[in-house]
């Protein structure tokens, strides 16, 4: 009995962390357009913790296209290579809010942004249904390091949703 309420304890907490994310109030896509990096990542997916130690900075160009869809391309640089992925992130009726096919997982995923002054940083929430729901928070800054409270902010909000502190990571920079 301890056990199934346990359980279900857990898949309600779980199925709530998606509950109360909305997209960033009157969300402006042009201005937030152009380069941001991605300095910080939280992620609900047990297979997440064997990939901590290659966790990198990466960076990304965010392209408004004139339909609402936005083009994101995305540089990751894996020890010596520098690899780049072409994103479209469809628009949904809700500003803020996009989908996008993920041929990695053969899945469409959620992606609302959350928070963003649009100068200086942004906090991204990302959700994809397999057998279970996954989520994914990440902190993007317009430079490759943030003010520390923009940081912290970043961690309280992934643990307030659910993240646990080991999985909540903040790689030092490329040439720091």
């Amino acid at each position: 009995m301890k056990i199934t309420l346990v359980t279900i304890a857990v898949a309600m907490l779980l199925m709530d962390v998606c509950a109360d994310i909305q997209p960033q109030k009157n969300f402006d896509l042009k201005r937030f357009a152009g380069k941001w990096y991605r300095v910080g990542l939280a992620y609900s997916s047990p297979s997440f913790a064997r990939y901590r130690s290659k966790l990198t900075v990466t960076m990304g160009i965010v392209e408004p296209k004139e339909n609402g869809d936005v083009d994101m391309t995305l540089w990751d640089t894996q020890s010596s290579d520098c690899k780049s992925k072409l994103y479209t992130y469809k628009k949904t009726a809700m500003a803020g809010v996009f989908t996008y096919f993920s041929s990695r997982h053969n899945r469409v995923k959620d992606i609302t942004v959350i928070e963003t002054n649009y100068t200086e940083y942004a906090l991204i929430f990302k959700h994809k249904k397999f057998n279970k729901e996954y989520s994914q928070v990440s902190l993007y800054g317009r430079t490759q390091k943030l003010r520390p409270e923009l940081t912290e902010k970043f961690k309280k909000f992934a643990k307030q949703h659910g993240f646990p502190e080991d999985f909540i990571l903040t790689p030092t920079p490329a040439g720091m």
